[in-house]
Formats: structure tokens, C-alpha cells, sequence
């Protein structure tokens, strides 16, 4: 092998021709090349003296080395240059940041997973899927998850417009909230149920103006307290209270027509779960299918100071008589009777106090003067039948007080301060025999 001269500067490079064998060289001989530091036999010559060194251009151990820039050859070496094996370097290093997801892709997965606007979250799906495909981001998975789940809802809700379930629907939330509406009924409201009937189970109400005819008027409510259910007789027992509600609201009992009783409406077990705690005192008529016409209230709302002074003091005696023993015969409860005649000849003088201390119109001076006096009369016969020893002694200052004080004797006071005048039970003060009440009184409702 002979090594070619270099080329000269422009010239392309190749490889080198092999120099012509002369033809005068013996056969099997090689033959020396002058030039070369060997000899024939592949030998150095120490005589002979190297021309110079290794030129560029002359044959490189790993093969012949290729310009700058030109492709290096397979298996060759790659000579330094602007790339690396890591790929090309960016402003931020050799690795570039990831890709990041799409917010639309996001916000379509959200909006469908909680099922809210589901019109929204496809068209956020729908948005983010296009904006990936031009600016390959990430977010795909979530944009179909996102709109599908959309799209079912949306579906879903056409559904229920198109087929009026909605409306079945609504109408189950309306009689569920009819159901607990005696709980939002205040002092004062008229109202009807929706079974036609208080005395029975009330399964809903509604309110109605009290100028009309009308099922119920409430006049009081409170709270029984709070912890597990008590059991139907022992809510039943604490809605007694109505009754002394009632005083309060209709002051005037001879305004109260005498088919009109009081109610109750109190919690069942099942309202009870529900946290239903309120009693609900209400007046309705006692004959069936019976109805209100007008509202009952007649207290300091309504009324002058001068009529509720005047039933202020007839409700303390009216309280004491109502005191009366459960015996209906003196002779089978003396001391009881006694001490009821007791009550009844202080509840007297508290009241004729009251009646004398209070200004008066002049129109009803005089009948008032002469209630407060038949009242001081009475009031020591009640007192000499609490000493009675027996019961002979017991009967004759008693059904002479009686008489003094019967409810006929105060219609000239009455009337005089435009009060109603006509009794609402003659009978009430006739002793034990007429006092008892109506078997319907305060008979209790469940809600």
C-alpha cells in the first residue's frame, strides 16, 4: 500500500490510485519504494532518513477521517458538534417541561361528576377537546368523562320535562310540606284540613282568611320539651295547657258560640322523628262538617280597657268556681266543699276590689256599683258555708251565694260596656249536678 500526496487546497478528496508495478521486477519480489523507511522485506532502514511527518490526509488507525460537518460513517465516531446524545439543549436545560393539561378539560370533568348544569359541562368538554387537538395538551381522558357524564344528565333532565315527572315530583314535595303545616301555624291563624275533620287524624292543613268560613282558629301554641317520645297519653296530658291558652285569646267566653269547643293538634311518634315538638290549641265547631265564620279573638288586641279590666275580674271568679270538688253531693265530701267554698269567697273579694278600684264610663257606674254589692253579699255567704259543720249547715249560705252570683247578674254591666249578653251556659254555676263539661272538650287531634 503506497500513500497518496495530499490534495491540494480545492481539490475533492478521494481515494488514492495505487502506483504502476514496473514491469522489470522479477516475479514474487517486491519491490522498494525509495521513499519508504522499510525495506524489501517490510524491515526498518536505519539508514534510511524519514522525509517528513505523516501528512493530513494519511490513513488513520479507525479509518479515514471525514471533513467537518459531512455525516460520519457507520460505525464511526460522531465528531463533536451542536448535537448530543441527550438531544438539543433548550433554555431551560436538556429536558424540556411537560405538557400541560387543558382547564376546560378540567371544568367539563368536574361540572359532570357533581351532575350540575349538564347542558355546561358538555359544552366545556366540547371546548377543551378541540382546543387539545390544536395545541396538544393533555386532558383528553377527563373532557370525554367530563361530557359524557354531562350529556347523560342532560339527557336525564329532558327526560323528566318531556314525560311530567317533574311536576309529580313537585307535587309530592308540596303535600309532603302540607303535612307538617300545622307546625308553622301561629296564634291567630284560620285554617283548613285537608280530612274535613279536627276531631279525627289531621293529615294536612292550609290557612284561609278568618272573614270566611273557616275549620279551625288558632289560639296558642307552645313547645313540649325536647328528648325521646313521651307516648300518646303523656303528649295528650301536657296539651292541657290549651285550656288555659284559651283564656288568654278569648277572654270573653259568652262570645264563644256554643257549638265551638276547643282542640288540640299535637305531634305523632312519626312527626316527633321528624323533630315536630309543637301543640297546636285550636277552636272548631263540634258538630259535624261544622265550620267558623269570623275570628274568636277577643283580647287586649280588641278590646277597650274598660271591658278588659271587667273580664279580668269575672276570670278570677270564674277560676275558683271552676275548683269545684268531683263529689256532686256535699254529703260524700264536706271538707271538700268547705274548701271550695273558701276559694270561692276570697276569689269574691279579690274581684269586688278590682270592680271598685278601676275608673268606670259614667254610663256604667251605676250598674257596675250595684254588681260589686250583690258580690260583698255573696261573698260572706260563701264564707259562712266554709264553716259550715255539716251538711245541712253547708247548703243554706251555698244555694244563697249561688244565686247572688249566677251569670244573669252581671248582663246589666255587660251590657253597658258593649259586652256579649247572653250566657253561654245558664247551668254553669247550678252546683256539681250541671257543672260538668262536654265529654268532647279539649279532645285531642293527631297530626
Amino acid at each position: 500500500m503506497s500513500i497518496s500526496p495530499a490534495p491540494e487546497p480545492g481539490e475533492p478528496e478521494g481515494p488514492s490510485e495505487p502506483s504502476p508495478q514496473p514491469s522489470d521486477a522479477p516475479p514474487g519480489e517486491a519491490r522498494r519504494d525509495p521513499q519508504s523507511p522499510q525495506g524489501p522485506d517490510g524491515a526498518s532502514d536505519p539508514s534510511a532518513t524519514p522525509t517528513a511527518a505523516i501528512p493530513y490526509g494519511s490513513p488513520h488507525p479507525y479509518g479515514t477521517p471525514t471533513p467537518y460537518g459531512s455525516p460520519a460513517p457507520y460505525g464511526s465516531p460522531a465528531p463533536y458538534g451542536p448535537h448530543t446524545p441527550y438531544g438539543p439543549h433548550t433554555p431551560y436545560g436538556p429536558y424540556a417541561p411537560p405538557t400541560p393539561v387543558n382547564p376546560f378539560a378540567v371544568a367539563s370533568l368536574i361540572t359532570g361528576i357533581l351532575c350540575c348544569l349538564p347542558g355546561v359541562g358538555l359544552l366545556l368538554g366540547l371546548v377543551a377537546l378541540l382546543q387539545i387537538r390544536k395545541r396538544g395538551q393533555r386532558g383528553r381522558a377527563a373532557a370525554v368523562v367530563g361530557s359524557t357524564l354531562s350529556g347523560v344528565g342532560l339527557a336525564l333532565a329532558v327526560l323528566l320535562l318531556t314525560t311530567g315527572a317533574t311536576g309529580w315530583m313537585w307535587q309530592n314535595v308540596k303535600d309532603g310540606v302540607r303535612e307538617g303545616a300545622n307546625l308553622s301555624l301561629a296564634k291567630g291563624d284560620c285554617f283548613d284540613s285537608d280530612s274535613g275533620d279536627l276531631k279525627d287524624a289531621v293529615h294536612g292543613v292550609r290557612t284561609v282568611p278568618c272573614e270566611g268560613a273557616h275549620e279551625g282558629e288558632v289560639f296558642g301554641t307552645f313547645t313540649l320539651e325536647d328528648g325521646p317520645y313521651p307516648g300518646e297519653a303523656a303528649v295528650r296530658d301536657a296539651a292541657e295547657r290549651c285550656v288555659d291558652l284559651r283564656r288568654f285569646y278569648a277572654m270573653d267566653d259568652w262570645a264563644v258560640p256554643r257549638d265551638v269547643d276547643a282542640f288540640h293538634l299535637t305531634p305523632s311518634k312519626e312527626t316527633w322523628a321528624l323533630g315536630d315538638r309543637t301543640v297546636t290549641c285550636v277552636f272548631s265547631s263540634v258538630t259535624e262538617h261544622g265550620t267558623l265564620t269570623g275570628s274568636l279573638r277577643a283580647d287586649q288586641t280588641t278590646l277597650d280597657a274598660h271591658q278588659v279590666a271587667f273580664l279580668d275580674a269575672a276570670h278570677v271568679l270564674d277560676a275558683a268556681m271552676d275548683t269545684a270538688p268531683d263529689a256532686t253531693y256535699v254529703e260524700d265530701d264536706l271538707p271538700g266543699h268547705k274548701a271550695w267554698a273558701r276559694r270561692v269567697s276570697t276569689a269574691l273579694a279579690t274581684s269586688g276590689s278590682a270592680l271598685r278600684a278601676h275608673a268606670w264610663p259614667a254610663t256604667a257606674r251605676a250598674p257596675l256599683a250595684e254588681l260589686t254589692a250583690r258580690m260583698d253579699k255573696a261573698r260572706a255567704l260563701w264564707e259562712k258555708a266554709a264553716r259550715a259543720t255539716d251538711a245541712d249547715a253547708f247548703y243554706v249560705p251555698y244555694d244563697a251565694g249561688l244565686t247572688l252570683i249566677e251569670p244573669r247578674t252581671t248582663v246589666p254591666a255587660r251590657k253597658a260596656l258593649r259586652l256579649a249578653t247572653t250566657p253561654p251556659d245558664p247551668g254553669a254555676f247550678d252546683g256539681g249536678d250541671d257543672a260538668a263539661d262536654d265529654d268532647t272538650a279539649d279532645d285531642g287531634a293527631k297530626v
